[in-house]
């Protein structure tokens, strides 16, 4: 007790606020904040052990963020699923990935190949197992270690930021439902594009597998308005 007490006094405010802004964005990412949903900040509170302050204070980043909106006099709530921003991420995502491509060819190297190549073997691994989260956080990593190898800073971060609001604001459930054969197979005809230094097959490739992900998702979103009367706008 002395000692977590000893650690809580060395803290600062912002260190407090990034403890709730990071608590709450895994409590996202597990699904324990869901779309449409009202959120408590005294009971976020109470999960995250801590004052109301540095969550109010996370809860404004996350605003920040789109990731959920502020109400006058009722508080905040979580954004609901909209088919209209999940397409234009999709197309972003896109437009940045695939023209980041020849940079990365051009500048990746041996030692980033190697990288590149153990991000890929870490996701065929994790697609096979039953953990659909793991699976996410592999794929991510996959295509931000592939922008980051580019150098292009700027265009990273965004690319960073829109997977925030795919894996945070959506649920896997609704993403990952792409056959994994599918996904598997276009990852490593990516890496094998890119290891021979092959531009156009590398950016045909992505270009079709992002795609590919954008069609199964938007699919799997119609299903579930037809089934649950979803807000789709």
């Amino acid at each position: 007790m002395k000692t977590q007490k000893k650690q809580m006094a060395g803290k600062t405010k912002e260190d407090f606020t990034q403890e709730a802004y990071m608590g709450i964005r895994r409590m996202f990412f597990l699904n324990e904040i869901i779309p449409g949903q009202k959120i408590s900040y005294g009971d976020l509170a109470k999960r995250l052990n801590m004052s109301t302050t540095p969550v109010i204070q996370a809860l404004k980043r996350l605003e920040f963020q789109g990731l959920v909106r502020h109400e006058p006099n009722r508080g905040y709530y979580t954004e609901n699923i909209s088919l209209g921003e999940i397409t234009e991420i999709y197309e972003f995502r896109e437009l940045i990935e695939v023209s980041l491509l020849p940079r990365t060819i051009a500048s990746i190297g041996k030692r980033g190949l190697k990288k590149l190549k153990k991000a890929l073997d870490t996701h065929l691994e994790a697609v096979r197992d039953i953990y659909l989260k793991d699976r996410l956080l592999k794929d991510m990593e996959f295509h931000l270690l592939l922008a980051e190898l580019s150098g292009a800073g700027i265009q990273f971060n965004t690319l960073k930021f829109l997977f925030d609001l795919l894996y945070l604001k959506y649920r896997g459930n609704i993403l990952f439902v792409t056959p994994m054969e599918t996904v598997d197979s276009e990852h490593i005809k990516l890496y094998d594009y890119i290891a021979e230094k092959n531009v156009q097959g590398a950016q045909k490739i992505l270009a079709n597998h992002i795609s590919n992900v954008k069609k199964h998702a938007i699919l799997s979103i119609e299903r579930m308005d037809r089934e649950k009367n979803i807000k789709t706008i």
